[in-house]
């Protein structure tokens, strides 16, 4: 794992990461079919799962309610990048390259944007890949967590720092780069692809399910 100063500010993030590192087991990425939600329920509020569309974008497919509170509004089908300043995306399409080619784990360490009635907030993020059940890296299963209150939504971020890990079988990751410059990226059973049902934890919009009004767990949406 990373290994961070500020793991101790983000536990959950760190959860994450530990689960995804345990599904590996001696491979480069794990298979996002092998994602069982109830191995992170504790994380399912800022837990999402990203799917590569194009090069340097990637779409919500999964989300927790903490990224829905951030922006103010259904976040399931938007655009990664909608998180960030104009400013910022560049380099967050970056990232998300190296994440999926490389591949590669990033951190990313965040900065809200201030204004009337937008308070100073930190947040951090951690981008995981995965394999679909085609065999490619086209997946990211991430977490994405705040500090501070959120304010008037939305709020976007700008990068204050970006720190990638290469990736090799058998292996924890090693870090490669560090600070905000990005360099060229180095040469959870029951969270399947739709088709195979989900955990009561999770809500799937093409089931036509919906929790019932005395669930208080967190949930992710499914695109």
């Amino acid at each position: 794992m990373f290994g961070y100063k500020g793991e101790t500010l983000f536990p959950v993030i760190n959860q994450v990461e530990a689960y995804w590192q345990g599904l590996r087991m001696g491979r480069i990425v794990p298979q996002r079919s092998e994602i069982d939600p109830r191995g992170i329920e504790r994380a399912l509020e800022y837990t999402f799962v990203l799917e590569r569309i194009a090069p340097g974008l990637a779409r919500f497919r999964l989300n927790g309610m903490h990224l829905n509170d951030l922006l103010g509004m259904e976040v399931r089908g938007m655009p990664f990048t909608s998180f960030f300043t104009p400013t910022a995306r560049i380099m967050v399409t970056d990232t998300l390259e190296a994440v999926f080619d490389g591949p590669q784990v990033a951190e990313l360490t965040l900065t809200a944007e201030r204004g009337i009635g937008k308070p100073a907030m930190d947040a951090k993020v951690i981008l995981l890949p995965l394999r679909s059940d085609l065999g490619e890296i086209t997946r990211i299963i991430g977490c994405l967590v705040s500090q501070g209150p959120i304010g008037r939504a939305p709020r976007r971020f700008d990068v204050a720092d970006v720190r990638m890990k290469a990736l090799t079988a058998g292996h924890t990751p090693v870090e490669a780069t560090a600070t905000k410059t990005l360099l060229e990226p180095a040469p959870l059973k029951g969270f399947a692809e739709p088709g195979i049902p989900f955990v009561t934890s999770l809500e799937e919009s093409d089931a036509g399910d919906e929790k019932g009004p005395d669930d208080t767990r967190p949930t992710l949406r499914l695109v």
